[in-house]
């Protein structure tokens, strides 16, 4: 039995401790907004927060993560009371196809979180390991900076 929490709810989960933190998030509890998209941590589509830190779940084995406060792009808000970053992605229409979305989200969030006054150039080497298919980068970076300014009049 691995106990930890996820956006801020208790967890208990019966898994094989090797079993990606990836399926158990979407097989086990239902949390879909993290999504697949390689496998081998190279597109960043599977971001969440472990500890405040951006990962790729994909290759996060559930068995380290006992104890480990996880955050997936559910836990970050909800249409009627956005976060500042999901505010700032839908003002700035970043999303195209969506399917990294929520990944590139949650990468941007640990980015702002560490760096509140990022540069392009720091936007896009915290931003280079997510992938998006569709080149919506110059839309992603926009509203980074935006996101930041939002977090900083709060």
């Amino acid at each position: 039995m691995i106990e930890f929490t996820v956006n801020g709810t208790s967890q208990r989960i019966e898994a094989p401790a090797e079993m990606p933190l990836l399926w158990v998030l979407r097989d086990r509890l239902g949390l879909t907004g993290t999504k697949y998209g390689c496998g081998v941590g190279q597109c960043g589509a599977c971001t969440v927060h472990v500890n405040g830190m951006a990962v790729r779940s994909c290759l996060r084995p559930v068995g380290q993560l006992s104890g480990a406060d996880i955050t997936t792009i559910e836990g970050l808000g909800d249409a009627g009371a956005p976060h500042p970053v999901q505010a700032a992605w839908i003002d700035r229409q970043v999303a195209q196809c969506g399917y990294c979305q929520s990944g590139q989200i949650m990468q941007a969030v640990a980015l702002l979180s560490v760096r509140p006054d990022p540069d392009d150039a720091e936007i896009d080497a915290a931003m280079t390991g997510n992938l998006c298919r569709c080149g919506t980068y110059p839309r992603i970076r926009a509203a980074v900076r935006d996101a930041a300014q939002r977090l900083q009049e709060a």
